[in-house]
């Protein structure tokens, strides 16, 4: 007897019910000489092999959430149906189901047809529930990992450390996820939930089958909290890189058509420092080292690492699209990236904070207020470990309307991918030029939005490169 009917066999006495669903991007196609395949987000899968059983739940199934124990066949002329569940008939629909674990929704509802109390959807494409009862005098918590945020205007339990969420549907279920944020018994929940016990078990037995709840051992100690591994993550960079490499449903975003994002930030009318343009094609290493840093240098700098070069039209799909080239690569050449100059010893430029601009090659004033010149260059000396001000502070800046311009989801990741490639860029030409440039890490608390007198969250700080003559 397979897990999915183990599940249908082993009901609360209070009426829970587990059912299954297909994730709405799911697709099934029925063919002729009995071919059945199921188009998902992860491929295509040859389900031909499957029962005619398993054929009418999976059918249900794309419909919506149903229990298995109601799916039966017509048997006769008349349309009679026969619900009978043999083990072969288990053995095949548990098989598909495992295949297609990537997009099978599991929901617990309650026998009154008032729809699931939860529903725990996959994220991944072969995630694994482990439905398991709990000791309803164990100690259960949400994991570290686990967080509670509105979603489609329901609460949801995210985690990126399993393959699943959840959607908690009605109040029930709500309660009971809002009171494990500390450790407790399956019995003191539903005495502080209001909650009926078996109800509450099924709930916590769910949320500990897609890996959002966690269960004590006998001494009340759980195992995540001395995983050396996992200890090794906070939440919040997990977060991060799960959702920066993986395009999972959490956090991926819908395909929405928007207008086309400007090429280059606006910076209207203001008038600017035209910086130099060399004449040779390639920087030629200094002859000797360069004792002062000037406007001379900063212009060839940027000229040869961050300048537009052309406006060009290409094709993607089916749509044209304008795009810039400049002398660093860029993932789908987004090239949303922009650069801010805090000056501090340059000879030739004012002290200040400059932004940019790539395509009449200046840079256009943003702020000269003395204490916030100042903040950004103690930041930059920190975080080098130095004991003076660099001669310049290179700020670069990421667009959201251009980064969220081409599809295919993890707009930030590429946007990160971009920024190594201008840093490199930055510090082999500056090396060239007889200048240092490396990355430093600035512990910004907001001053850099202030400073540089970002639109936050439409124009956000991703990185910063210290710029000095080399020593």
């Amino acid at each position: 007897m397979g897990p999915a009917v183990m599940e249908l066999r082993d009901r609360s006495p209070l009426g829970t019910i587990p059912l299954f669903s297909l994730a709405e991007d799911s697709l099934l196609e029925f063919g002729e000489d009995g071919v059945l395949v199921a188009i998902t987000r992860w491929g295509e899968f040859d389900l031909s092999a499957a029962t005619p059983l398993a054929r009418e739940a999976l059918r249900r199934m794309a419909l919506g959430p149903v229990s298995l124990e109601n799916v039966g066949v017509p048997t006769t002329p008349a349309g009679a149906v026969t619900p009978a569940w043999t083990g072969a008939d288990d053995a095949s629909l548990d098989a598909i189901l495992t295949r297609l674990a990537g997009s099978v929704v599991r929901s617990l509802g309650l026998r009154d047809g008032m729809g699931p109390l939860l529903s725990v959807v996959p994220v991944a494409s072969a995630p694994v529930f482990a439905h398991t009862p709990v000791d309803l005098e164990r100690l259960v918590r949400l994991s570290r990992f686990s967080a509670l945020r509105s979603r489609d205007a329901k609460l949801t339990v995210e985690s990126p450390s399993t393959g699943y969420h959840a959607v908690l549907a009605q109040p029930w279920a709500v309660r009971v996820a809002a009171a494990l944020g500390r450790p407790t018994a399956v019995a003191e929940l539903a005495a502080e939930t209001g909650v009926p016990l078996d109800v509450v078990a099924e709930v916590v037995a769910y949320l500990v089958g897609a890996g959002l709840v966690v269960v004590a051992d006998q001494e009340g100690r759980f195992a995540e909290d001395d995983d050396q591994v996992l200890g090794l993550w906070s939440y919040e960079e997990l977060l991060f890189h799960v959702n920066s490499r993986d395009w999972r449903v959490v956090g991926a975003g819908e395909a929405v058509e928007r207008p086309p994002a400007p090429l280059v930030k606006d910076v209207g009318a203001a008038t600017g420092i035209l910086l130099h343009r060399p004449v040779a094609a390639e920087p030629s290493p200094a002859a000797a080292p360069v004792r002062a840093f000037d406007a001379a240098l900063l212009g060839e700098l940027l000229f040869r690492t961050a300048r537009v070069t052309s406006v060009d039209t290409v094709r993607r799909g089916g749509t044209r699209r304008e795009v810039t080239r400049r002398p660093y690569y860029s993932v789908d050449c987004l090239y949303e990236l922009e650069l801010y100059v805090t000056v501090n010893r340059c000879r030739g430029l004012p002290r200040g904070i400059h932004h940019f601009d790539p395509v009449g090659h200046r840079l256009v004033p943003v702020n000269d207020d003395p204490a916030d010149v100042a903040a950004m260059l103690d930041m930059a000396m920190v975080a080098a470990a130095s004991r003076r001000r660099p001669a310049a502070l290179i700020s670069v800046t990421a667009r959201a309307d251009r980064m969220a311009s081409v599809p295919g989801g993890l707009p930030y990741a590429r946007t990160l991918l971009n920024l190594g490639a201008l840093q490199q860029s930055l510090f082999l030409t500056a090396a060239a030029l007889g200048l240092t440039a490396r990355a430093v890490v600035v512990d910004a608390g907001g001053q850099v939005g202030r400073a540089l007198k970002l639109d936050w969250p439409s124009e956000v700080g991703v990185g910063e490169s210290i710029l000095d003559v080399a020593r």
